[in-house]
């Protein structure tokens, strides 16, 4: 069960593991001595040695008469198959950038450590969240340096705030936007987008535009003017330099769906299915005591270990296989069960499915098929989806059928996307337009849905 729910980058870490700590394990195409047979168990549930190193039956686990059975299983491995891995460049991390800036500045020794202090404590985003005063003891407590808040703050503005890319080190956002703005030649626009951004910033995040035009006695057009200034910015400078210290993360799809002259195919990724084999040198090591005509204790001692691993390596192979035919036993399942939308691309034609139907179908348990989906993604003719994603509930429509409530977001984004923005609609008014449409839902559950599609509230979806 721990096997099956790891993706395919932390399967081949799980075997990275199990091949570094069991010695027994190879893997490799290679190789054609391997065990297969069924394996007596000479051991009882203490652990205690039941026979004697003689009554091992060397030959079962040097059988080579015939193929193994996990090796006749379909891994969808080609010879010709390449491994094209995306390389990643060790280039710089965000906050080692930042630090080698610092030595451009003119600070002492306080300062500077201050300003090192101060980098940090800058997150990924771009900002520091913690109170000054927490740093002021933090630099106290952790770098030996006793200063005051006032000291704190002027080597945030001296330093850090002049560091780049512009806005890193604010403390919010009017402050992050404010900085980029002030550093930008003066405009008459700028200079009424500062001002707007210290003395009004609630009311220009909340979009209350009357108000504003009200307050500084400008026209709608020089308040679209600072609008668009203000889009110009960068709300998280952070996230914005190319050399993050964040690990450059590849999805690797688990499955491939195509579509092969009007059907769907099926396949598991390669790297999900490896070939295992008993490592030569245990191999040999088997052989000579097999031949040896005088048995030490030392070799006998050796026989055991070599069984135990030998034990332990025909049970990770077996859960290999498992993992691979409960892989494709589930996703096959959930490919034919929402057989239109991956022929189609169309979400619209995406079926309500719950876990339970796929587990009613494949015989095996709600959390097999939860550890299946959960995790794992399949590369479609329209993108990588992650499995999850095909599953919904249900709601009926007007006609009393039922709809994946997947239909009722997608359409439900369609609407706002087509919306007038300068009127955007009202959740009262989407929940009508969706009824008009078929689907009968109440005003409180387009909320939830339009939430859930990370969409605000009409008057934040308002521009001018």
């Amino acid at each position: 069960m721990k096997l099956i729910q790891l993706p395919t980058q932390a399967f081949e870490e799980r075997l990275k593991q199990e091949i570094e700590e069991n010695p027994a394990l190879d893997i490799g195409k290679d190789q054609s001595d391997s065990f297969d047979e069924d394996l007596s168990n000479e051991f009882d549930e203490t652990g205690t040695e039941k026979i004697e190193a003689e009554d091992i039956n060397i030959d079962e686990y040097l059988s080579d008469d015939e193929i193994p059975n996990y090796k006749t299983q379909a891994n969808n491995y080609s010879a010709d198959d390449e491994e094209k891995n995306i390389p990643y460049a060790a280039g710089t991390s965000f906050h080692q950038s930042l630090k080698n800036q610092l030595n451009t500045f003119r600070l002492n020794e306080e300062e500077f450590a201050i300003a090192e202090f101060l980098v940090g404590s800058i997150d990924d985003s771009g900002y520091i969240r913690r109170e000054i005063i927490d740093l002021v003891d933090d630099l106290a407590f952790t770098a030996n340096v006793f200063t005051t808040e006032e000291k704190v703050i002027s080597v945030l503005k001296k330093a850090v705030h002049n560091l780049d890319p512009l806005g890193v080190g604010a403390r919010d956002l009017k402050e992050c936007l404010t900085i980029q703005l002030k550093a930008k030649d003066k405009t008459k626009i700028r200079s009424l987008a500062i001002d707007i951004l210290e003395t009004a910033f609630d009311h220009f995040v909340k979009k209350h535009y009357n108000k504003l035009q009200e307050k500084f006695h400008i026209s709608k057009e020089e308040l679209k003017e600072v609008n668009v200034e203000i889009s110009k910015l960068n709300p998280k400078p952070g996230s914005s330099y190319a050399g993050n210290n964040k690990i450059a993360e590849q999805i690797v799809p688990d499955f491939s769906v195509k579509i092969i002259d009007g059907e769907l195919d099926l396949t598991l990724n390669s790297r999900n299915a490896p070939e295992l084999h008993v490592s030569s040198e245990y191999n040999n090591m088997l052989k000579g005591y097999k031949e040896s005509n005088i048995k030490t204790k030392s070799q006998k001692d050796a026989v055991f270990f070599i069984k135990q691993k030998l034990d332990a390596a025909k049970w990770f192979i077996d859960a290999i296989k498992q993992r691979q035919q409960t892989l494709l036993v589930t996703m096959n399942t959930i490919m034919h069960y929402q057989y239109d939308y991956f022929l189609t691309g169309d979400e619209r034609k995406l079926k309500p499915m719950i876990l339970k139907d796929i587990a009613d179908k494949i015989n095996m348990d709600i959390s097999t098929v939860s550890r299946v989906a959960n995790s794992k993604y399949v590369a479609t003719p329209y993108g990588t989806k992650l499995i999850k994603e095909f599953f919904s509930e249900s709601m009926k429509n007007d006609q009393g059928e039922d709809v994946s409530t997947r239909e009722i977001k997608k359409i439900l984004e369609t609407v706002i996307a087509e919306e007038n923005k300068k009127k955007p609609l009202t959740d009262e008014k989407l929940a009508g337009i969706l009824k008009e449409k078929g689907y009968p839902i109440a005003r409180r559950t387009v909320a939830k849905y339009r939430e859930q599609l990370d969409l605000p509230v009409a008057r934040l979806r308002k521009e001018i």
